[in-house]
């Protein structure tokens, strides 16, 4: 991990919070009595994370797929070879191992991505929805609303005043176990608002391998 990219400051706070921003800045805010080996320790043994989430933003901002025959795409943690095909009937759907895209201009870009993301989306709220269903036996609180959108910085968030869930649109394409992590972690987040304690220990009763869910996240 470089350090160049480390700011620390310090603030009246209790407890100190950590941050990479999509810009690739590690963002360290402590205490004002914080010594530097207090942080020294804090850095080096969140480490693996921080270098996970600054993979993940350069991944983020790399070039944009040139929608052709070949290029690989990733759904539920699976990856697919994209197939381009001139059809009259233009949709997108997965077929023996490859991700069949049909569209009447080869060469519309355009077209070509608004039917990927439509589909993404389409399978998004079906997959996103079935694991509300099943993680909300477990919370047993009412949700308001379901939001499937882009999100540069979180997999999902959750408002427990109006009771709204968040979900990035990217996390359809991460395995299963993942995603029913990031859907749980937010619901629980309706019974507790933060990340005390009591939040990991609700975590951990119902379902106790989320580090390693968690884990996978980054993978892919």
């Amino acid at each position: 991990m470089q350090r160049d990219n480390i700011t620390i400051v310090y603030k009246d706070i209790k407890h100190a919070n950590l941050k990479v921003k999509p810009n690739q800045e590690v963002l360290l805010t402590v205490p004002l009595d914080m010594t530097d080996r207090e942080i020294e320790h804090i850095l080096l043994k969140r480490a693996n994370w921080i270098n996970q989430q600054l993979a993940l933003f350069q991944k983020n901002t790399q070039p944009n797929k040139e929608l052709v025959s070949g290029e690989s795409f990733i759904y539920l943690g699976r990856n697919y070879r994209l197939k381009v095909i001139e059809s009259n009937e233009e949709k997108a759907r997965l077929n023996r191992g490859y991700f069949e895209l049909f569209v009447k201009n080869k060469n519309d870009y355009s077209r070509k991505e608004k039917l990927i993301n439509d589909w993404y989306k389409f399978r998004a709220i079906e997959y996103f929805q079935k694991n509300i269903e099943k993680y909300n036996a477990i919370v047993k609180l009412e949700i308001k609303a379901v939001r499937i959108r882009s999100m540069k910085t979180r997999w999902g968030s959750c408002n427990p005043k109006k009771s709204y869930i968040n979900l990035n649109l990217e996390l359809i394409k991460k395995p299963k176990s993942s995603i029913e992590y990031v859907i749980f972690h937010e619901l629980v987040h309706l019974i507790h608002n933060d990340h005390s304690k009591n939040f990991y220990n609700y975590l951990s009763l119902h379902m106790p391998d989320w580090q390693k869910r968690k884990a996978k996240l980054e993978m892919l």
